[in-house]
C-alpha cells in the first residue's frame, strides 16, 4: 500500500479551507487539466457525510471513472472520501484541518493501492505516487490560493 503526507499552510480559517477542500465546484477547477468532471451523484456544491461522487476524467491518456463516499465528517476539522468504485484496489483520503495562529494547517493523508499485485506495487513505486502527489499538490495550490485571495466566495 502506497501512502502520500502532504502539509499546505494556509491563511484564512479551518472552516473555509474545510469546504474548500470538499467543494465539488473547486475541485472541478483544480483538475480541469484532466477534464475532469462530476458525473453522478453530488456533481455541485459542498458534499457531505454518506454522500458520493463519480468523476470521470483522463489520467496517463485513459479516460477513468472514479465514484468516492465521504464516510468521516467531523466540521471543521476532518472528513475522509474511500472510493466505492473506481480504478484502484484501495484509495482512502483523509483531509485534516487544524488552526495556527492566523493559518490553518491542512494535511492530506492519501492512502491507496493499484490492482494487479507485484505489477501494481511496482507501477505505484514508479510512477503512480509521483503523480498522484503532483495531482493533490497541485489541487491544494488551488485551494490556498481560492483561501488567501478571496475567491473562495465565488464557490462557497
Amino acid at each position: 500500500m502506497a501512502l502520500i503526507k502532504l502539509t499546505t499552510r494556509i491563511k484564512n480559517t479551518p472552516q473555509i479551507c474545510f469546504d474548500l477542500s470538499r467543494s465539488i465546484d473547486l475541485h472541478k477547477i483544480s483538475t480541469a487539466h484532466t477534464n475532469e468532471s462530476a458525473v453522478d451523484g453530488c456533481t455541485q456544491g459542498l458534499i457531505n457525510l454518506n454522500e458520493f461522487v463519480t468523476w470521470e476524467a483522463v489520467h496517463f491518456g485513459i479516460k477513468q471513472r472514479l465514484t468516492t463516499k465521504i464516510t468521516v465528517f467531523n466540521f471543521p476539522s476532518q472528513f475522509r472520501d474511500e472510493q466505492i468504485k473506481g480504478i484502484f484496489k484501495f484509495m482512502r483520503h483523509d483531509h485534516l484541518f487544524e488552526e495556527d495562529g492566523n493559518e490553518t494547517i491542512m494535511t492530506d493523508i492519501f492512502h491507496f493501492q493499484s490492482p494487479l499485485g507485484f505489477l501494481g506495487n511496482v507501477a505505484d513505486k514508479l510512477v503512480v505516487t509521483k503523480y498522484m502527489t503532483r495531482l493533490l499538490a497541485k489541487r491544494n495550490e488551488t485551494i490556498k490560493a481560492f483561501a488567501e485571495n478571496g475567491e473562495w466566495k465565488s464557490v462557497l
